[in-house]
């Protein structure tokens, strides 16, 4: 049964219970829980499996989104949920046709972590004529009124803390400099990306204004609407250590000296550290600042290593933990808990969210964070 029929049914039965029997007391439902980490968001007595979830990831080639999806998936189907879980090898029109399989498929609830956040509307159009909920997970769907909740971390707080973390290893609020820094951004298809690099400029870019910071690349926006010239299409790690060796190459290989990177996530930062290794820069106090986001494995290893900086932690377990308790509200017909319901435009309305926040990881905090949360082990990071 759908998620449609059983709502529909659901609400005759409740109706004839209460002609029926005026005198008897009503039925309690056990309230959903505050705790998006809560072990059982299950619908109970056998519903999840009438219920089809369609989660649709962009890729396995990123490490942080194979496990969003087998944390979703797990914590979905232990509450009794059919999931199809689908990745789109960053293809956009891959993504769309894995959707329209879902819709065609009858979901109930698709949750979609979009490749490019404007290319969504035509399917999810259908998905609303067919009373398809719709969850935009970490990424923003833009230009649609048929996206229903947002779940995501606090993307603009994450380019913050890069942008204060760089601030405070260059002693920046003290007046030191000049520094050299080279800015990177995210993917300009990605919706989070601006978010990352609007929190970082804002507290970088009057260091600019100051003469404290300068980029010999010329590659700083005059302002965070320009982040998509400095951005990384697909996030890729190649393309980062591609542009990261041209810049050192043409603007770095007379001992001009290099101070710090922006990177907005962790990909980036693993191909702008190759670049720098292969440049010739060592661990060491010469090394540049490096700063990353989303705590993979390889990147962990080189912050132990002294090559990388930081990395902004999003513990994707909280986000599937939200989400799913979202799906059970959803399913039980309760209001369905959000924290802002004011930031989050996607061009066609504001789209009611959830934000988790997001922790800075150093070396000096790696096994307090990664390791005694359980996120890692601690043979995972040789430690």
């Amino acid at each position: 049964m759908s998620l449609r029929k059983f709502k529909t049914v659901a609400a005759l039965a409740t109706a004839a219970v209460l002609l029926g029997s005026l005198g008897a007391c009503e039925q309690e439902r056990d309230e959903p829980t505050d705790d998006p980490s809560a072990e059982d968001p299950g619908t109970g007595e056998g519903e999840g499996d009438e219920i089809l979830v369609g989660v649709a990831m962009p890729t396995r080639s990123l490490e942080r989104w194979n496990k969003d999806g087998a944390n979703l998936q797990g914590l979905l189907e232990e509450a009794g949920y059919q999931v199809d879980l689908q990745y789109a090898d960053n293809e956009v029109d891959q993504q769309i046709s894995q959707l329209q399989n879902m819709v065609n498929a009858g979901a109930d609830i698709l949750v979609i972590a979009s490749i490019d956040g404007t290319a969504l509307a035509p399917i999810l159009a259908e998905a609303k004529e067919q009373d398809i909920t719709v969850i935009a997970y970490d990424r923003l769907i833009n230009e649609t009124p048929d996206v229903d909740y947002y779940a995501t971390f606090d993307n603009y707080q994450v380019g913050t803390f890069q942008g204060e973390f760089i601030e405070e290893q260059l002693g920046l609020k003290d007046g030191e400099g000049p520094f050299n820094l080279e800015p990177f951004a995210g993917s300009p298809d990605d919706n989070n990306a601006k978010f990352f690099f609007s929190g970082a400029w804002d507290v970088l870019n009057k260091y600019y204004e100051s003469g404290q910071l300068v980029t010999p690349s010329g590659k700083n926006p005059a302002d965070n609407d320009g982040w998509q010239s400095v951005g990384i299409l697909g996030w890729g790690s190649e393309d980062a250590q591609d542009e990261m060796t041209n810049r050192l190459n043409s603007f770095y290989n007379d001992g001009t000296p290099l101070h710090a990177v922006l990177s907005p996530n962790d990909s980036l930062a693993l191909g702008i550290a190759q670049a720098l290794e292969t440049a010739g820069f060592a661990p060491g106090p010469d090394y540049p600042v490096l700063t990353g986001q989303d705590g993979d494995q390889a990147n962990v290893l080189n912050i132990l290593a002294g090559k990388q900086s930081m990395t902004v932690w999003k513990d994707t377990r909280e986000l599937a933990a939200r989400v799913a308790t979202m799906v059970q509200q959803i399913v039980d017909g309760a209001e369905v808990e959000v924290n802002d319901e004011t930031t989050y435009d996607n061009g066609v309305k504001v789209v009611p969210t959830f934000l988790i926040d997001p922790k800075v990881v150093t070396a000096d905090t790696v096994e307090k964070e990664l390791v005694e949360s359980g996120f890692y082990e601690a043979g995972d990071l040789g430690l």
